[in-house]
């Protein structure tokens, strides 16, 4: 069982920068997947990036691709998501998944593990 805590959303004015974390325990994270998803309110949730391990594929989604990066730190278990340039439309919950496995990495379905999710708020 993988157990997942996201940390780092918090509330940021346009055009900052913020970087999130998300901690994995209960197993190491070799093998697995990894990605980052957002939901806003009143919308579903939606792919953000995702990275393969050993960390030499990612994937974004086209809103936040050049914006965003996803890295992983084995050694720490924690994957991240560094975010610049932030916009209002970035407001929602990110979210943590992990999946064994490189394929589909994109696919919200695939995932069956998550963390609780942090919120990340960007001021006009």
């Amino acid at each position: 069982q993988v157990v997942l805590v996201e940390s780092g959303g918090g509330l940021v004015q346009t055009g900052d920068s913020l970087t999130l974390s998300c901690a994995a325990t209960g197993r190491t994270l070799t093998g697995y997947a990894m990605a980052w998803f957002r939901q806003a309110p009143g919308k579903e949730r939606e792919f953000v990036a995702s990275i393969d391990w050993p960390g030499t594929l990612t994937y974004y989604a086209d809103s936040v691709e050049s914006r965003f990066t996803i890295w992983r730190h084995d050694d720490k278990n924690t994957v991240y998501l560094q975010m610049f340039t932030l916009k209002p439309e970035d407001t929602a919950v990110y979210y943590c998944a992990g999946k064994y496995g490189s394929s589909r990495m994109r696919e919200i379905d695939q995932y069956p593990y998550w963390g609780q999710g942090t919120q990340v708020t960007v001021s006009s």
